[in-house]
């Protein structure tokens, strides 16, 4: 169960990053021959329900892969279409790349639906890849048809900083912005 859902997170992560002109990506293959471990405070279930969650501090493993959260739960209705839920102040997702990249999710919510092909990412949702960076309120992915879709808050929009090769998100973090770039230095306009 816990390894469909990293397998298809990962995918998803993969086919989001490249449809917003970030350099392709491919998963490192050798992750999902991995076992899986889940680390948690503790862990309840609902039998009844169909419910299990994974409490306090989740750290979810295979590989390279790491879901970082303070909840992750595992809906399992009866007809079998599973919803994972991983919450927290962030709740991260991050996996080496076969080639060394990192790609690295962050959401307060990151919600996955295999049933209807879905990963929905919300609340300062922040996907980053090689020093590149795209920012929204949320994010939806339909791994099916690979159409994204980005929204922004009612008081922020959606932000996309692409970076030169070599150069870090980090790096530029730390050169000073000019506020208006279209503006000349020493012109008025």
């Amino acid at each position: 169960m816990c390894k469909r859902l990293i397998k298809n997170l990962t995918t998803s992560l993969i086919l989001i990053t490249s449809m917003l002109s970030l350099p392709a990506v491919y998963a490192a293959k050798a992750d999902f021959e991995q076992e899986i471990f889940i680390d948690a405070g503790r862990q309840t279930a609902d039998l009844k329900n169909r419910i299990a969650n994974y409490i306090d501090n989740v750290k979810i493993t295979q590989g390279t892969l790491t879901i970082n959260a303070d909840l992750i739960q595992v809906f399992s209705p009866k007809n079998g279409d599973k919803t994972y839920l991983a919450s927290g102040k962030p709740a991260t997702f991050e996996q080496r790349l076969e080639d060394g990249r990192l790609v690295t999710l962050q959401a307060d919510e990151i919600r996955y639906e295999p049933a209807i092909f879905t990963i929905t990412i919300s609340g300062h949702a922040i996907l980053r890849q090689e020093g590149s960076e795209v920012s929204a309120g949320r994010m939806t992915y339909n791994t099916r048809t690979e159409q994204l879709e980005t929204e922004s808050n009612k008081d922020s929009s959606v932000t996309t900083i692409l970076q030169p090769k070599g150069k870090t998100f980090e790096q530029s973090k730390k050169q000073p912005k000019n506020d208006n770039p279209n503006k000349q230095q020493g012109k008025q306009q």
